[in-house]
């Protein structure tokens, strides 16, 4: 069992002392936040009342608790308002006074159509970083459109680049974009707030996902499209194009290299020594441009073995390889459990929970991702608000 809100300590972490007011959902925005919780911001959650965030009910569920909500909410407090409510709203901006940091990511206008816009809570409390995620950002031909991972993902190139030798674009099978965007929110919070520190003040941070995916592809998966005036140049395949998985005879291996002493490692490993003479395959460049004749020579000799004998034979060579692990097989990997990438633990209405810790290790300010379980919806409304100093009676009024 993890701490209750009340017994959470904050003091280890590299945030400890700042206080984020986050007003997202789904996950570009509580993604980001969860991320700082974990290094001990104090998060305080805003939910409508009844409903919450849609992430809740999304997804593989136990006690109607979402795995994705619990992985993406843990460390917070949830405060339950109705926002179109004027004494709602007037907590709101009471926390927001007290408050470093204030994250939301409606559509544009929609805040200050709720009158938590950046230029109201401005003027409440002129230090606060006040950050704005969106779909495309406040202006252009898109922006007011509805956003999700897999509208970004289409939009920014991916589909297109994961198509590969298929015939059709695919989509990663994750929401890479929305988690894309939350690192890039999570960073551009930081450096925000040690802008402030060094006397810089309060300021608007906009984080669109567009953006944010475009820039997090464009070093590998547009690198033809990087030199301008040749975009239309017929070029060798790219490294980000390569499908580098294989068949062995009981499953499926990752092989590559990069350098022309990879490659030798690699020849060597594979039994075939002599590729690393052939003079399609010498470098990099040559590799790229015959990697079809490459790929079928992998292809017809990795298949005759075992994963684990092909993996055990490129180790000793000292080549890049890996197994293609299922996700159960992910689990119980030697590498992650020996790093302790994954814990354990029982939450107090979803039994036993298993999520990965907080993967950045600071040496004298340690993350702690196991602080407090993510939130009932409205668990920590009557805290927050008795700690305003409100009455009874006025809880009852704005809660009611």
């Amino acid at each position: 069992m993890l701490e209750s809100a009340e017994q959470m300590s904050v003091d280890a972490g590299p945030l400890s002392g700042y206080r984020i007011i986050d007003l997202t959902s789904y996950v570009s925005g509580p993604f980001a936040t969860m991320l700082l919780a974990d290094q001990g911001a104090e998060v305080i959650k805003i939910e409508e009342p009844n409903t919450g965030d849609f992430l809740r009910y999304s997804g593989t569920s136990r006690e109607n608790l979402a795995a994705p909500f619990l992985t993406n909410n843990r460390n917070k407090l949830s405060v339950a308002l109705d926002l179109k409510r004027p004494e709602a709203l007037e907590v709101v901006y009471r926390l927001v006074e007290t408050a470093d940091v204030f994250v939301q990511n409606f559509r544009p206008g929609v805040a200050d159509r709720l009158g938590v816009g950046e230029a109201v809570l401005r003027g409440k409390n002129k230090n606060l970083i006040y950050v704005s995620i969106s779909g495309f950002g406040p202006s252009g031909p898109y922006a007011a459109r509805r956003v999700y991972d897999s509208v970004v993902q289409s939009v920014g190139g991916i589909g297109h680049l994961q198509k590969g030798s298929r015939d059709r674009p695919e989509l990663v099978r994750t929401v890479m974009a929305d988690k894309v965007t939350a690192q890039y929110a999570a960073q551009g919070i930081t450096a925000a707030l040690l802008a402030r520190e060094r006397g810089k003040g309060g300021q608007h941070v906009e984080v669109p996902m567009l953006d944010a995916t475009l820039a997090w592809i464009w070093p590998d998966g547009m690198t033809d499209l990087t030199f301008v005036g040749d975009e239309n140049v017929v070029r060798a395949a790219r490294v980000a194009e390569l499908d580098l998985i294989f068949a062995t005879q009981d499953g499926h291996i990752m092989v590559a290299s990069v350098s022309d002493a990879e490659f030798v490692a690699f020849a060597e490993g594979l039994g075939q020594p002599e590729l690393a003479q052939d003079g399609r395959f010498r470098t990099i460049q040559g590799r790229l441009t015959h990697w079809k004749a490459l790929a079928d020579i992998i292809r017809k000799e990795l298949v005759k073995h075992k994963t684990d004998y092909w993996d055990a034979r490129f180790a000793e060579a000292d080549a890049v390889s890996a197994p293609v692990n299922s996700r159960e097989q992910v689990v119980a990997d030697p590498q992650v459990i020996e790093s302790e990438i994954l814990f354990e633990y029982q939450h107090s209405a979803a039994g036993t929970i298993r999520q990965p810790r907080h993967p950045i290790r600071f040496s004298a300010t340690p993350a702690d991702s196991a602080r407090s379980e993510a939130p009932v919806l409205g668990e920590h409304t009557k805290a927050i608000l008795q700690a305003l100093d409100l009455s009874d009676g006025e809880i009852e009024q704005i809660t009611g």
